[in-house]
């Protein structure tokens, strides 16, 4: 097993991580990402962004390259596809240990993001891969001229509708609440959107199908009547859960699983902080996700040097 030391470990090559990364390696540490899957994180499957500063519009993919390549100008190594065994984050020094190495870190900066939630609905898991996808941007192209749902009213959600119409001849979008929560710009295109139908104060109760999704049970939640819409693909954007398995009651979370931080983005264990979707932060952007990194690595780094001149 391959044996690795640096001054910052950066678990998750996503905005926060690269950001990190880039900020760790300015102030002459060694620094490194390692990530479960390739980099880029969520934003690399996002089709467009028109409100990251800088750019009118740019794709998801293409920032995310530019992010990695201004990393690597400052000399950040990364290790992408790693299946992490175990975190310790108490030992001096930290400890993440992988299917093929042990990484040594005097700090910690833990970037991991967050994943969609499920509906937790009769048939979801059953149909996963098979007309359940959290993906529009990855599965949309599928369900050219056919009829699919998206479930949410948020920007994500209504967002990934408008992308979907793109394929698909109707999109309904199914949301538990009289209205949207979606930014005001994003709700006027999805109204203006002949292909979009909304279908308001309701909740999905079952998917169903046989070998692929047929079609979904809806309950209205004010008169509690039940109706079934035949569909061909449904999308869940409900909101997020923190990718935070591994820590193992290590740090302080909230109710939720997200890591708790102060405004340095210092958890509760010396040494280790939390930047991005994973902690409990009031807004989930691209924008945030990278000053949360800047922030986190410029702290991480004091802390690392104030370590390197006790031992000297």
């Amino acid at each position: 097993m391959n044996k690795y030391d640096f001054d910052v470990i950066i678990l998750g090559g996503g905005p926060a991580g690269f950001s990190a990364g880039l900020y760790a390696s300015r102030a002459n540490l060694s620094a490194a990402i390692i990530d479960i899957s390739m980099l880029g994180g969520q934003p690399s499957n996002y089709l467009e962004l028109e409100n990251y500063l800088g750019f009118n519009k740019i794709g998801g993919y293409e920032l995310m390259e530019k992010f990695e390549n201004h990393a690597d100008v400052f000399g950040v190594e990364k290790f992408p596809m790693q299946e992490i065994i175990s975190v310790d984050l108490i030992s001096n020094p930290k400890i993440i240990k992988t299917k093929e190495g042990e990484f040594l870190g005097k700090s910690v900066i833990i970037a991991t993001g967050a994943k969609p939630m499920k509906l937790g609905v009769k048939g979801e898991e059953k149909f996963i891969g098979r007309g359940v996808s959290y993906c529009a941007v990855c599965d949309g192209a599928f369900y050219q001229d056919k009829v699919v749902a998206v479930v949410g009213g948020g920007n994500s959600a209504v967002e990934e509708a408008m992308y979907l119409t793109r394929f698909a001849s109707k999109v309904y979008i199914i949301h538990r609440r009289d209205e949207l929560r979606a930014d005001k710009i994003i709700q006027d295109r999805a109204f203006q959107n002949s292909k979009i139908e909304f279908i308001w104060n309701s909740v999905v109760e079952e998917i169903q199908g046989d070998e692929i999704v047929k079609s979904v049970i809806i309950k209205n939640v004010n008169n509690s009547n039940f109706s079934n819409i035949s569909i061909d693909g449904i999308f869940p954007y409900i909101g997020i859960n923190p990718n935070v398995d591994f820590i193992n009651g290590q740090i302080a979370q909230d109710s939720r699983g997200f890591i708790l931080t102060d405004n340095t983005m210092k958890t509760s264990l010396e040494g280790v902080y939390a930047i991005g979707d994973v902690r409990n932060t009031p807004l989930r952007q691209v924008i945030t996700a990278v000053s949360d990194g800047a922030v986190g690595a410029v702290y991480a780094s004091k802390y690392v040097q104030e370590q390197k001149e006790v031992i000297v």
